[in-house]
């Protein structure tokens, strides 16, 4: 599938990580008028690049309470606020992309719940396309978030964020 918009913003430090999801939030719960809730992002990046820094604040500001965990252990984490599910997937330990189908996870992403998943590459394709790709990349003494939209969902989530992303660029064959 190929991309409907793209959105490359820096992120300075880790508060600024924390508003981007901030930002994000209320378009995945519902709080924004956009409806249907829920949606599937994916976030890809080395390892300390930002991924549960910004899933963590975008739980916290959907409404979760207590300790937020990562999954890198647990493979899932799952929450529930008011009649909306969130899932939490890290699939950074997987060694197969068959091993998430192995687990059962398939069921889990529903269009109708907030699925997060760290390391998505590892399912190697077995994935469909996300509403939402972030990536983020060390830059200076920040990252770099590419926030890549491959549906009409993410596309609209991209718009409210910034109007008007600019298309995908596609390098010249």
């Amino acid at each position: 599938m190929s991309a409907l918009a793209c959105l490359t913003v820096h992120l300075p430090d880790e508060h600024a990580t924390e508003n981007l999801a901030r930002q994000l939030a209320p378009l995945l719960d519902g709080r924004a008028g956009i409806a249907p809730a829920g949606g599937r992002i994916h976030l890809s990046g080395e390892l300390g690049a930002g991924k549960t820094a910004f899933t963590r604040a975008l739980l916290r500001e959907c409404g979760i309470k207590g300790r937020i965990k990562s999954p890198s252990y647990a493979l899932l984490e799952s929450y529930k606020v008011f009649n909306l599910y969130f899932y939490h997937f890290d699939f950074y330990r997987f060694s197969d992309p068959r091993e998430w189908l192995d687990a059962g996870f398939r069921d889990l992403l529903r269009d109708d719940a907030v699925v997060l998943i760290e390391w998505p590459e590892k399912a190697e394709g077995l994935l469909s396309p996300p509403d939402l790709q972030i990536s983020l990349v060390y830059a200076d003494q920040g990252r770099d978030a590419t926030l890549t939209a491959y549906t009409a969902r993410g596309q609209l989530w991209l718009n409210a964020i910034v109007p008007n992303p600019a298309p995908p660029s596609h390098a010249a064959p």
